[in-house]
């Protein structure tokens, strides 16, 4: 299934659960996916995803096809990771090391990958790490998640142009970050 159809959505809406569920086993993945990659923590990314998946089932009925359903579950789920950074930021300080290694492990089994990519995986998530929310947002929905420009412009309600500028100034940054010598200093 490539995407879902407008009567499964119909029915949803109305109240049935098969439908629903449907559309969660489709969107599901990505939306655990996007969360963890915001906020590092496997447990508040699925919190998050019961979030994004509760605020999905009490407002389909106002879904106006105007978007993609993915993209408008893309925006719900930014919305509500975002909204957790801020909310787990005010509570605990910077994620340790060791918790970000405990990420790697359970994301991607060190025996699969050399050295020198987990090596390179860890060096980018800690560059990411150090980016505003903003920045690491539109990077993840670009380059992780792989959306387009346009697609990107609809999830965060932003101006296609304003998409352009904040992922080339999220990539500068990347690049300033890394040349700096930052990661040396602080991993």
């Amino acid at each position: 299934m490539t995407e879902i159809d407008r009567h499964t959505i119909e029915q949803a809406a109305a109240g049935d659960l098969s439908a629903f569920e449907r559309i969660y086993h489709f969107t599901s993945g990505f939306v655990y996916g996007l969360a963890l990659r915001m906020v590092r923590n496997p447990q508040d990314a699925s919190e998050i995803t019961q979030d994004v998946f509760m605020k999905v089932y009490y407002k389909l009925k106002d879904f106006r096809f105007q978007s993609s359903l993915k993209t408008w579950i893309y925006r719900i789920a930014v919305n509500t990771a975002l909204n957790a950074r801020r909310r787990l930021g005010l509570r605990r300080t910077r994620e340790t090391s060791m918790d970000d290694n405990i990420l790697d492990l359970q994301t991607a089994p060190m025996t699969q990958l050399p050295c020198a990519e987990v090596e390179r995986k860890q060096r980018l998530e800690f560059l990411l790490s150090r980016l505003t929310p903003e920045h690491k947002t539109i990077l993840l929905l670009r380059e992780t998640e792989g959306l387009s420009y346009q697609e990107i412009a609809d999830v965060l309600k932003i101006n296609l142009n304003t998409v352009r500028t904040r992922l080339k100034r999220a990539r500068q940054q990347l690049v300033l970050l890394a040349e700096s010598g930052v990661i040396r200093n602080e991993m």
